[in-house]
């Protein structure tokens, strides 16, 4: 079993930033992918950004050049730098990793607002 506990998030003005943390825990034999999905109100669950292990990172076209992932394996943690951002970024974003299993942490809300 894989526990994921995200951290950081909240409110935050049009252009401005914020940073994620998300830490697996548990029983961890190797974790395969991790990465960032987000729902917003009204709308599908999206992928934003995947980190395969010894694989390329692949980013949604929306937060191309404004969000960075970045991974320690050795920690089995994934954080998720998010720039310039937008209304439409507003969103519960999920952190996810597929090991024997595929896992979701809690949730944590963003919202981009004046």
């Amino acid at each position: 079993q894989v526990q994921l506990v995200e951290s950081g998030g909240g409110l935050v003005q049009p252009g401005g930033s914020l940073r994620f943390s998300c830490a697996a825990s548990g029983t961890i034999l190797r974790i395969f992918l991790m990465g960032w999905y987000r729902q917003a109100p009204g709308k599908h669950h999206e992928l934003v950004v995947t980190f395969p292990s010894g694989g390329t990172i692949n980013y949604a076209d929306s937060v191309k050049g404004r969000f960075t992932i970045s991974r320690d394996n050795a920690k089995n943690t994934v954080d998720l730098q998010m720039n310039s951002l937008k209304p439409e970024d507003t969103a519960v974003y999920y952190c996810n990793a597929v090991a024997s299993d595929t896992y979701w942490g809690q949730g944590t809300q963003v919202t981009v607002s004046s």
